[in-house]
């Protein structure tokens, strides 16, 4: 039994007449009537009475009918699901990223791919940057966006590019005495109670700020130490000190808080996005699309990563 079959089947029910049946389905007549017979003799049972008035479905030919037609209706669902699926408008995305990346730039591009594709299930997973290239790695991640470039074992099979740079800031209380200033330098901040965060992935705290303010700096070795970037620009905001952090924080400014640059100008790990070079997922192809339009100078970089990697 064929998908001709059903249709023709429906037709002549539909028309109740062999000839109507035929010039509706663009056959010629002799074809149907063998057709049909055909089916019949393969069920075992006839479909139709055919009779001066017109042919009419039999019990067994309307049982046979509710089923052809809802299996053509699968069949028809089958094929626009396989399209959607193939032009990334279906399936799932699993993304591991690292907190600050949700100032800038994942909240646009999240919100632009869900609007585009809002039956794509979007699994999302704030994690540490050598967790989500370890899970990328093996396969439990589609995308990862990290501090620096992933590194390890099976990094060489992911393609990397940067979707946004970073450099070391400042926030402080609008009551501070360093409000109002366009920059702090090195040798202010050393004399400053510090609030840096103590997440694995920001490089405000560890060798980045020993180097910065010296091995030995009694600020850093007294400084509140923070969950994220929020509760730094929180605490500042309180008077605790004087908040370091990746310059995105100025996305997440609030009442009562100024923002410095730190001279000299200390540049953090660039933000990078990384994926398996031998993913060929549609889903991912439109991720990666949207990636495109909002991040500037993207597209180049992505293309050159993937001609180098993939045939």
């Amino acid at each position: 039994m064929e998908a001709r079959h059903l249709r023709y089947a429906l037709a002549l029910a539909e028309q109740e007449h062999f000839g109507r049946a035929a010039r509706a389905l663009g056959i010629a007549q002799p074809p149907l009537s063998k057709q049909i017979a055909d089916l019949e003799r393969e069920i075992g049972a006839r479909l139709f009475d055919r009779t001066r008035q017109g042919v009419f479905p039999t019990a067994a030919g309307a049982a046979f009918l509710i089923r052809a037609r809802r299996a053509l209706d699968e069949m028809t669902a089958a094929g626009v699901d396989a399209g959607r699926a193939a032009r990334g408008e279906t399936g799932r995305l699993r993304l591991g990223f690292i907190a600050s990346a949700l100032l800038d730039p994942l909240p646009a591009v999240l919100g632009r791919f869900g609007r585009e594709r809002p039956d794509v299930r979007l699994e999302l997973h704030e994690m540490a940057s050598s967790r989500s290239t370890a899970a990328l790695v093996a396969g439990g991640l589609d995308v990862a966006v990290t501090l620096g470039r992933p590194r390890g074992a099976g990094a060489e099979h992911l393609v990397s590019v940067t979707i946004g740079h970073d450099h070391l800031t400042a926030v402080v209380s609008s009551t501070h005495p360093y409000a109002g200033q366009m920059s702090v330098s090195v040798e202010q901040l050393r004399r400053q109670p510090l609030i840096v965060t103590a997440a694995e992935d920001e490089p405000t705290v560890g060798a980045g700020l020993r180097t910065l303010l010296g091995e030995e700096s009694a600020a850093l070795g007294g400084a509140t130490v923070a969950r994220d970037v929020h509760t730094i620009i929180g605490l500042a905001a309180s008077g605790v000190g004087v908040g370091l952090g990746p310059s995105r924080m100025l996305s997440a400014r609030r009442a009562g808080t100024w923002f410095c640059e730190v001279t000299p100008r200390t540049p953090l790990p660039d933000l990078i996005l990384s994926f398996d070079a031998r993913d060929r997922s549609p889903v991912l192809d439109a991720f990666l699309a949207t990636v495109r339009r909002n991040c500037p100078d993207v597209g180049a970089a992505l293309d050159q990563r993937l001609g180098h990697h993939r045939p």
